[in-house]
């Protein structure tokens, strides 16, 4: 006739969930912050040539990405089958180029902008006209800053 019952041995204490919103938020806000969003969206054919001799760039915030290439499968129709320069999400002409860094440049921290270097992602069947009219309008708004975005490999195989 006890009021209070035996505890029972072996009995494991009920797992508190009190701290379980906490650690669930706690990791939303850890893969929110650490996440980085797709830039954009490819229009043109970019296959990279080779090179034997690379570098890699350490610091991808200080860089202006341009691309050149044929237009993929959907915009072909469209855009016909001559390369394209590719300014963010949008198809551009080569007198756009100049606008586009200046932009972007200004976009940029003030210690930044001198250090800026513009990375051409030409696909390897387009004309070296196209990368030339680029370059050119780099050095008027003196870009002078490049990069030839590669793949790691035998330069030969570059040669059809």
């Amino acid at each position: 006739m006890s009021k209070f019952a035996k505890k029972k041995d072996g009995d494991l204490p009920a797992v508190s969930t009190a701290s379980l919103p906490d650690i669930v938020f706690m990791l939303l806000f850890f893969f929110m912050t650490v996440t980085t969003m797709k830039d954009s969206s490819l229009l043109v054919e970019n296959v990279l040539p080779n090179a034997d001799q690379i570098k890699k760039l350490e610091k991808k915030d200080r860089v202006i990405y341009i691309y050149a290439g044929k237009p993929t499968q959907e915009y072909t129709k469209t855009f016909g089958e001559e390369p394209k320069i590719q300014l963010n999400d949008k198809f551009a002409n080569v007198s756009e180029v100049g606008t586009y860094v200046l932009a972007e440049r200004a976009t940029k921290p003030q210690e930044l902008q001198n250090v800026l270097t513009t990375a051409l992602k030409v696909d390897k069947n387009a004309s070296m006209g196209i990368v030339m009219d680029i370059k050119q309008e780099l050095r008027k708004v003196n870009a002078l800053k490049v990069n030839y975005t590669t793949y790691e490999g035998n330069a030969f195989n570059n040669i059809q």
